[in-house]
């Protein structure tokens, strides 16, 4: 009986509590070459100070998502490669309503996440099977498919498509 009953005690804490040795700020795998993307603010899950950094390599982990759309800055359709933006943002626990994408020159633009949730926009680090350099608006570039959904071709959209993205802070 008092076995069954600590078990059952156990299996409550379990519930409330998360399982052992789990933290309210969970750790994400340290990145092992070059950082091309961290994310800060309200976030649960962290691998350096207040922020998770990711590498080209723990991006790709997160899952491959390809993205094949025209846009108004290159010729033709393109086929992006990235992670879903919606995915990115589960894997470092974050809680908020408003990305914030910061970008090499410090341009910042507030996105509303629930662009993130409703479409499937990825931060995209290969176009047409090549890494996005610099001059080609990488490492990072946030790519709509505006393609597959006509109402994503507009002005206010277009203006999202945020470029050179260093970092996402999420409010």
């Amino acid at each position: 009986m008092v076995a069954r009953y600590l078990l059952l005690l156990l299996c409550a804490a379990a519930v409330v509590f998360g399982p052992a040795g789990d933290t309210a700020a969970q750790r994400l795998p340290e990145p092992t070459s070059r950082v091309i993307l961290e994310v800060s603010g309200k976030i649960a899950k962290t691998n350096a100070p207040e922020r998770a950094r990711f590498d080209l390599k723990a991006l790709e982990a997160l899952g491959i998502t390809k993205v094949t759309t025209s846009t108004p800055w290159t010729e033709g359709k393109k086929v992006f490669e990235g992670v879903r933006l919606r995915d990115l943002l589960q894997a470092v626990g974050a809680d908020g309503t408003t990305i914030t994408p910061v970008a090499l020159n410090d341009y910042k633009l507030d996105i509303p996440r629930e662009d993130f949730d409703k479409y499937p926009v990825i931060l995209a680090y290969r176009m047409d099977g090549e890494e996005l350099r610099v001059r080609d608006k990488g490492p990072l570039w946030i790519v709509y498919p505006r393609d597959d959904f006509p109402e994503l071709d507009n002005r206010l959209i277009r203006s999202r498509w945020v470029w050179q993205v260093k970092e996402l802070m999420v409010r």
